[in-house]
């Protein structure tokens, strides 16, 4: 029988390092990592996109346009999506949900700060 496998954190960057409009991009072990900073703390996604596997993370930054009821464009959610680079996918940085689709997901991993440290869990 096989026990459940604990995540290790791994060291990513300095919170310094990460900017607020884009992502830092680290390599733990062989992953490559987008970490972000967001209005409620730092988010870890795997910078490939379940699409294609382009460097998810690499892509902007960007919010979208919310749905309304006239024929009007608002621009909503911005700072708290990733776009692929590729193909425009759209993905919150936040849950790793594609906007177009709930059922599939970019993956986030656990992250925490220690001091100025960031670190994602393996």
């Amino acid at each position: 029988m096989r026990g459940s496998a604990v995540a290790e954190p791994h060291f990513a960057c300095n919170v310094d390092d990460v900017p607020i409009d884009a992502a830092k991009v680290v390599k733990i072990k062989s992953l490559s990592v987008g970490i972000f900073k967001l209005s409620d703390g730092f988010h870890a996604l795997l910078n490939i996109c379940p699409h294609r596997g382009a460097a998810l993370c690499e892509g902007p930054v960007c919010g979208t346009t919310r749905a309304t009821d006239d024929q009007e464009f608002v621009y909503d959610r911005a700072g708290e999506l990733i776009r692929c680079a590729w193909h425009g996918w759209e993905f919150d940085i936040r849950s790793g949900e594609f906007l177009v689709d709930s059922r599939i997901r970019a993956r986030t991993l656990p992250i925490s700060l220690d001091g100025e440290k960031v670190f994602v869990h393996l």
